[in-house]
C-alpha cells in the first residue's frame, strides 16, 4: 500500500491529508481562530462539585468551565466519592481530553499523559501496557524487559504500536525526552497563575509526524518552506531514519488540487456518497447520533438478489468506515444496511466493517447486525466533526433540513389577508417576500387580489427570510 502525507499551509489554516493508494483516508484541519486544545495542560481551580453526577467543574481559563468526571480525578484517598477526593477552590493540574462541543465545555482529566512516537508516559498512572496490535509473543516479551529497565520511579508507560522492533536505544531516548518534558511542566506549574495554560500540545503537523509518520509512509510533502524546515528538524529528532522522506513541494499547482484532495473535501459537504458499484450511502448527522442509510441504486448485479445486496453492503461498510474517519463523526452511529436473509451474509458485512475500522485511531465498538440489517456502533469523539468545523446552521431551516413550503406560506398569507378584509382596510396592498418565494406568489397574484379586494403588488426582497413576509397597505 502506498501511503502519503500531504501538508498545505495557508495564512489562516493548516491542513494535513493522509492518502492510501491515492485515496483520502484522514483529514486534519487547524485554523487560526479555532485552535485545538486537546492535549493542552492547564492549571485550574475547582469551581463547583456535583456529587449527584460524580463530577466537578474546573475553571481553566477557557471560555467555559471544563468538566471533570470522578474517574479522571487523581487522589491519594481510597474513597471514590468525588467530594472526598477534591474540594471546591482547590488548584488542580488538568489536561484537555475532549474539545468543547456545541454548548458543552471541554472534558478534562487529572490523569495526565504525554505521548511520544513510540511511548506514552503517564506520571500518575499505576497501569501500563503494550499495544494489542503488537501480537508477536517474543516481541512483547522483549519490549516488557526494556520498559522495566527504563521506567521512571513514578508513573507508567504504554508502548505504542510504532514501537514494534524499535531498538533499546530509541526507546531510552524517547523516555528521557518525555521525562524531561514532564519535569519542565511540573516546574512551570509551580509559578503559573491560576487559571492559566501550562503546556501547549504539538501543532497539527508535529502531531501527524508523531502519530502517523512511520515506515509505512512513502513520502511527506509540505508546500511551505518554513513548515518544511521545522518538520524536517522535528523528524531528525524523533525519527532520523525517515528524514529523507520529508520533502518540500515545489509544483505550481496548489498541492491539494494536484493530489485531488480539494475535490474530495467538496464531496464531504454532501450527505450523499456514491459507491463504485452504483449504490450509495446517505449520512444524516445530528448532535448525539448519526444515521447512515445504504441504498442499492442502479446496481443490479449478475447473480441473485441476495448476493447483489451483500456485495453492496460490503462495499458500503468499507466506505462508511472511511467517511466517519474523514468527517470525524463521533458518538452513536446507526447504519441501516439493506436487508439480507442469510446469517452468513450478515456476518460477512459485519466482518468487513470490523476490519475497515481497525486502522481508525479513535476507539470504536461495534454490536452485531440485527435481522433488520441495522448495525449500532460507537466512536470516540475527541474533537468537533468536519461539519461543525466547516459549516454553520442554515439560517433558513435552523438546522432541520427543511423550510415551510411555498404552498403553506401562500395559504398562511391568504388567511391573514382574509382577516384584514374583515377589518375593512382600504388601499393598495404590497407584499414583500424572499426572492425564491416571490415567483410562486406572482403566478397566483390574481387569487391574492380577489381575497384582498384590492390590487396586490409582489415585491422580491433579499432582506426577507424564506419563511417571513411583510404586508404593507398603502
Amino acid at each position: 500500500m502506498k501511503k502519503e502525507i500531504v501538508v498545505n499551509r495557508a495564512p489562516e489554516e493548516t491542513r494535513v491529508a493522509i492518502l492510501e493508494d491515492g485515496n483520502l483516508v484522514d483529514l486534519f484541519i487547524e485554523r487560526r481562530e479555532s485552535e485545538k486544545i486537546v492535549g493542552n495542560i492547564y492549571k485550574g481551580r475547582v469551581e463547583n462539585i456535583l456529587p449527584g453526577i460524580s463530577s466537578a467543574f474546573v475553571d481553566a481559563g477557557l471560555d467555559k468551565n471544563t468538566y471533570l468526571f470522578v474517574d479522571d480525578v487523581v487522589s491519594e484517598t481510597k474513597d471514590r466519592k468525588i467530594e472526598k477526593m477534591i474540594s471546591r477552590g482547590s488548584e488542580v493540574l488538568v489536561q484537555v481530553d475532549k474539545e468543547p462541543i456545541s454548548t458543552k465545555g471541554a472534558k478534562v482529566t487529572m490523569d495526565i499523559s504525554l505521548p511520544g512516537r513510540l511511548l506514552v508516559y503517564m506520571p500518575f498512572s499505576r497501569h501500563g501496557g503494550i499495544s494489542k496490535n503488537i501480537e508477536d509473543h517474543n516481541e512483547r516479551t522483549r519490549l516488557k524487559k526494556i520498559i522495566s529497565d527504563i521506567k521512571p520511579e513514578t508513573g507508567e508507560i504504554i508502548v505504542r504500536t510504532e514501537a514494534e522492533e524499535a531498538t533499546e536505544k530509541e526507546l531510552k531516548r524517547e523516555m528521557r525526552y518525555l521525562k524531561r518534558l514532564w519535569d519542565s511542566i511540573k516546574e512551570r506549574s509551580k509559578s503559573a497563575a491560576t487559571p492559566s495554560l501550562v503546556h501547549r500540545d504539538l501543532g497539527i503537523v508535529f502531531q501527524t509526524i508523531r502519530d502517523f509518520f512511520n515506515d509505512e509512509v512513502n513520502i511527506m510533502l509540505i508546500d511551505s518552506g518554513a513548515e518544511y524546515k521545522e518538520a524536517a528538524e522535528f523528524v531528525s529528532i524523533v525519527s532520523p531514519e525517515l528524514q529523507e522522506r520529508v520533502k518540500q513541494y515545489s509544483g505550481r499547482t496548489p498541492i491539494f488540487k494536484a493530489y485531488g484532495i480539494e475535490e474530495e473535501i467538496k464531496k464531504l459537504h454532501s450527505n450523499r456518497v456514491n459507491l463504485p458499484s452504483g449504490g450509495s450511502i446517505i449520512i444524516q448527522e445530528a448532535e448525539s447520533l448519526c444515521a447512515i442509510d445504504v441504498n442499492t441504486g442502479r446496481f443490479a448485479g449478475k447473480k441473485t438478489q441476495e448476493e447483489t445486496v451483500t456485495v453492496t453492503n460490503i462495499e458500503a461498510a468499507k466506505e462508511v468506515a472511511r467517511q466517519i474517519r474523514l468527517r470525524n463523526i463521533g458518538g452513536i452511529v446507526v447504519i441501516d444496511f439493506i436487508d439480507m436473509k442469510k446469517a452468513k451474509n450478515r456476518h460477512r458485512v459485519l466482518e468487513a466493517l470490523t476490519q475497515a475500522v481497525k486502522s481508525d485511531k479513535a476507539k470504536t465498538k461495534i454490536w452485531p447486525i440485527t435481522r433488520l440489517g441495522l448495525i449500532e456502533m460507537t466512536r470516540e469523539r475527541k474533537r468537533e466533526s468536519f461539519f461543525s468545523l466547516l459549516g454553520e446552521t442554515c439560517p433558513h431551516c435552523g438546522g432541520t433540513g427543511s423550510v415551510i413550503s411555498r404552498e403553506s406560506l401562500f395559504i398562511q398569507l391568504v388567511n391573514e389577508l382574509t382577516q384584514m378584509k374583515v377589518t375593512r382596510h382600504s388601499g393598495k396592498v404590497r407584499i414583500r417576500l424572499h426572492p425564491d418565494v416571490a415567483g410562486y406568489f406572482k403566478e397566483r397574484a390574481s387569487r391574492l387580489a380577489k381575497v384582498a379586494g384590492e390590487k396586490v403588488e409582489i415585491q422580491p426582497s433579499h432582506d426577507i427570510e424564506w419563511e417571513d413576509y411583510q404586508i404593507i397597505v398603502e
